[in-house]
């Protein structure tokens, strides 16, 4: 809910004024957030969306903890504003976030019940899932009893292949809130509809690889570690294991880690899209308004992972005119880094989704971007890549990288700089600008690595720097 009429204190955020923004799947705002947001009297205003995460609680929490350094940063001149974008997302609960949870969750083998629940979903995991996903209980019921049980026969995988399928809406069966409306048919993830025992082997394997470790995966040695699925004779590995404890039968069990991140990656596919939709059709109409009432407030978009793909794309919502938005940041952003280029190097009469429109904001679109993120250097690609990708699931193709793993690419002339640099010889102007925040994004565990670990007070700063706000 919107808090409207609260002090930030009481919402939970020592930082003020402060209103939150909160849109449901079709990006549409709570009553009344709107008009708190226009009524908020300050010269700059910071509008900061979440990421993944499970509830209201943990994007507060994120809120709090991002914005405690701007009073002390910010020139005498400057009053700041504070939003808090909270839009419908899920995080499992294995995800550990620096300075929130405690590490190494997805690392334990333990059954549900036991610390860690291994493969199973743990109960705030399957709440959130129910959450994200209302309506479809019976389903997410049986996905948790394969992940709990991890069957190693070949028809197990298959079921829940095609569950997985039909929650993501690639099956003919709508999601719910029509999320892959978005998305060209040709635009569905090659790991929706390849053979899911290969999939699930792949997805094992780059667990090990991002540091997970469970029983039967074989650190280093991504990509296909476990048997192709025709190794052990006509019935395939997942068959065949069923008759022993072998290594095949060790091999196939440890394939549901990778079907759990199937089903994670899944949600990732559903968000990705959800983003947008809240981005162009929710933020962006708000921004416009703000344009036309308040022409004179400074406006600093701030996006973490998919919450950087929602604050971009409300500039999709922005009048060409406009010049009201005055910087954009983006904390580890999960959508493409092609996103801003005119022309893509695989395909030149196609320009990235953002084409053009960093020109929509009066002052530099600042790209973080970390080495140590194992969820975009190492998932988004895999989950990224389109059916029918001639590269197919486990080619390298730069095409796929995300923005938050490597910066902005297919800009000409954007400039790439360390954090420090950054900081100490300030931003661009105007335009893209690629900004290596490995130094101080460097936490986290398994699966996800440092994807989540922003909250440092050198970001804040650099948002100071990018909205040219600093003493």
């Amino acid at each position: 809910m919107v808090h409207i009429g609260e002090t930030a204190a009481a919402a939970g955020i020592a930082a003020g004024p402060y209103v939150e923004l909160t849109y449901d799947t079709q990006g549409d705002a709570a009553p009344g957030a709107r008009e708190a947001v226009f009524g908020i009297e300050a010269t700059d205003l910071l509008v900061f969306a979440h990421g993944w995460n499970s509830d209201r609680s943990t994007a507060v929490r994120l809120f709090d903890r991002f914005y405690a350094p701007f009073a002390d940063l910010v020139g005498t001149g400057v009053r700041l504003g504070y939003v808090g974008v909270v839009w419908p997302s899920i995080r499992f609960s294995d995800e550990p976030i620096p300075d929130f949870d405690a590490h190494g969750a997805f690392g334990s083998v333990g059954r549900a019940g036991e610390p860690g629940h291994g493969t199973a979903l743990d109960p705030a995991t399957r709440r959130a899932l129910g959450a994200f996903w209302p309506g479809r209980g019976a389903e997410l019921d049986r996905l948790g009893e394969l992940l709990e049980e991890r069957p190693p026969q070949e028809g197990a995988f298959a079921e829940f292949g095609a569950l997985v399928r039909e929650l993501a809406g690639v099956d003919g069966v709508g999601s719910g809130d029509d999320l892959a409306e978005p998305f060209a048919p040709r635009e569905v993830p090659a790991f929706l509809t390849e053979d899911v025992l290969r999939v699930c082997r792949v997805f094992t394997d780059a667990l090990a690889e991002a540091g997970a470790t469970f029983p039967g995966s074989f650190p280093g040695s991504f990509p296909g570690s476990f048997p192709d699925a025709d190794s052990s004779g006509a019935d395939g590995p997942a068959e065949g294991a069923a008759t022993g404890g072998g290594p095949a039968e060790v091999a196939t069990r440890a394939m549901w880690n990778g079907a759990k991140e199937v089903l994670r990656q899944a949600t990732y596919y559903q968000m990705k899209a959800r983003a947008g939709v809240v981005g162009e059709h929710g933020l962006g109409p708000v921004l416009a308004e703000l344009a036309l009432r308040r022409p004179a407030l400074r406006i600093h978009l701030i996006g973490h992972s998919f919450g950087g793909r929602l604050v971009s794309f409300s500039l999709r919502g922005l009048p060409s005119g406009a010049r009201n938005v005055k910087s954009l940041t983006l904390l580890q952003g999960a959508f493409s880094h092609y996103a801003f280029a005119d022309s893509l190097p695989h395909d030149r009469g196609r320009g990235g989704a953002l084409r053009g429109l960093q020109s929509r904001v009066d002052g530099p679109v600042a790209a973080c971007h970390s080495p140590y993120d194992s969820s975009l250097k190492v998932f988004y690609p895999l989950a990224s890549r389109i059916a029918g990708d001639s590269a197919g699931l486990l080619g390298f193709d730069e095409r796929w990288g995300a923005i938050g793993h490597d910066g902005v690419r297919g800009v000409p002339g954007a400039p790439r700089l360390t954090l420090d640099a950054a900081l100490r010889g300030g931003l661009p102007a105007t335009g893209c600008v690629s900004v290596d925040a490995g130094s101080v994004v460097r936490r986290g565990g398994a699966p996800s690595g440092a994807h989540s670990d922003i909250c440092h007070e050198e970001l804040a700063r650099l948002v100071v720097v990018a909205g040219r706000m600093g003493r």
